[in-house]
């Protein structure tokens, strides 16, 4: 399903904190000077630009250490270092031999190119123009999120949640991205993309499997209610052969893939 989200709509659930991190600003009276001309700049183009949300729900397992659609496998990487238990993200899926059906989700959300584009000719311009499509593209997901849980997929229609409860994610279920610590191996857009078609919101790969347009966000939905974040760390060579052997790719490559995780 796509979602396609105007601007003054997605305001509300822009997580302002990551925006004053990345200007590296501190002071109070700077961070109200900063949301004030963000705000002004975001009215100025609200008629020219969009965000996207792109997602699909499917029936799905755990088998072993890879989630298992009906005709994809999404192969996944565990914990190796410090203390039990090593976590997983398919160990919040019933497994493949409980013979019940699980859920599981998958997105995809961007903006349009021309935010990153646009402001060439102003180098304040352009950075504030790149830092907000970030914002709107985090904040397309918390909106996609949202819907999906309370009406889509449905498993907290009566979630009664403000948006500074949803950024500080005291909803159900977790929303892992791809990139980050608990799925660090960015060539799994490709996955991704083979089950969305990440081009109906105008993203592209890289051979390497990140986003163009930069602002994009994509990853894994999951219900379980005692899903969590957690941070892979470093994997022994051991389990790099596994993956490989489950990506169907050569091991040196994905070796380039996970070199910070090695």
């Amino acid at each position: 399903m796509k979602i396609v989200f105007d601007i003054p709509s997605l305001i509300p659930y822009v997580n302002w904190p990551y925006f004053y991190y990345a200007w590296q600003v501190k002071e109070e009276q700077e961070k109200i000077r900063l949301r004030t001309e963000a705000e002004v700049f975001l009215m100025k183009i609200e008629n020219r630009y969009q965000a996207y949300a792109l997602f699909e729900l499917f029936a799905a397992n755990a088998d072993g250490d890879d989630i298992v659609l009906d005709e994809h496998r999404i192969p996944l990487l565990r914990q190796q270092q410090g203390k039990p238990p090593y976590l997983c993200l398919s160990d919040f899926l019933r497994p493949i031999t409980s013979g019940i059906k699980d859920r599981v989700g998958v997105f995809a959300t961007s903006v349009d190119l021309g935010l990153e584009t646009d402001f060439d000719f102003d180098p304040y311009q352009k950075m504030m123009a790149q830092l907000l499509a970030d914002r709107l593209a985090e904040a397309a997901a918390e909106c996609m999120h949202e819907q999906v849980r309370k009406k889509y997929w449905g498993y907290a229609k009566d979630e009664q949640l403000s948006i500074p409860d949803m950024l500080i994610e005291k909803f159900q279920g977790i929303r892992p991205a791809i990139g980050y610590p608990s799925l660090p191996d960015t060539s799994l857009n490709f996955v991704l993309n083979d089950l969305l078609d990440l081009r109906q919101i105008g993203i592209r790969l890289t051979e390497s499997g990140a986003m163009k347009p930069h602002a994009s966000v994509s990853g894994l939905m999951l219900a379980h209610p005692k899903a969590c974040y957690f941070n892979l760390g470093k994997i022994g060579e051991d389990q790099l052969r596994d993956y490989a052997r489950r990506r169907g790719l050569p091991i040196e490559v994905v070796r380039k893939f996970l070199a910070s995780n090695l």
